[in-house]
């Protein structure tokens, strides 16, 4: 008989299903690798049995995962996100992702015009590496002494140890940019 379960359940049992199909194990498979019968996973994974704390453990390890992301809850305002734009001299700004997001990593989408090289010349330098995608023009990246032409499609990474700077060439440039929490507070969160 299937088990009344709440919503959170019935994800955590789809995680289970699909984590093992996506490694291509069977429920024999998984359950050798977390000491449990077969039948015991199979009515886990389709409701006919209560999830107990002392399963799961096992199972998230054995899927290589935690238990905290196995029972992580789903909530829809983690799926969409409304960003509003920032405006500085020559740049607006959007961050596309959550306070707490994957890994600790921000992503932002940056438009930046001519104006940006005027009111912003020289380049800062902080810990970590930076990584950037061209979405539509010409960026001109600056490192230490060398200038660089990103163009539409391509993307660049570097550390950010090195002096460096992002500014338009010959017009307006959008990129997607993905900062550590250095790069996030000094080019995001600067002054």
């Amino acid at each position: 008989m299937k088990q009344e379960e709440d919503p959170l359940d019935a994800v955590v049992r789809l995680r289970i299903r699909g984590l093992r199909q996506a490694k291509g194990w069977s429920l024999d498979a998984l359950a050798a690798r977390c000491y449990l019968s077969p039948s015991t996973l199979s009515r886990i994974e389709t409701g006919g049995r209560r999830i107990a704390l002392d399963q799961l453990v096992p199972i998230a390890k054995a899927l290589g995962t935690t238990l905290d992301q196995l029972v992580e809850p789903l909530e829809d305002e983690d799926v969409v996100i409304r960003p509003a734009p920032a405006d500085s001299p020559g740049l607006t700004t959007w961050i596309l992702s959550n306070e707490d997001s994957l890994h600790g990593v921000t992503v932002a989408k940056m438009r930046i015009t001519e104006e940006r090289a005027s009111a912003h010349p020289e380049g800062g330098v902080h810990p970590g590496r930076e990584w950037f995608t061209v979405l539509s023009g010409t960026a001109r990246l600056r490192l230490g002494e060398r200038t660089m032409l990103v163009r539409t499609g391509q993307a660049a990474q570097f550390s950010t140890m090195v002096p460096h700077a992002v500014h338009a060439h010959e017009g307006t440039v959008e990129i997607l940019s993905i900062f550590d929490h250095d790069g996030e507070r000094a080019h995001l969160h600067a002054g």
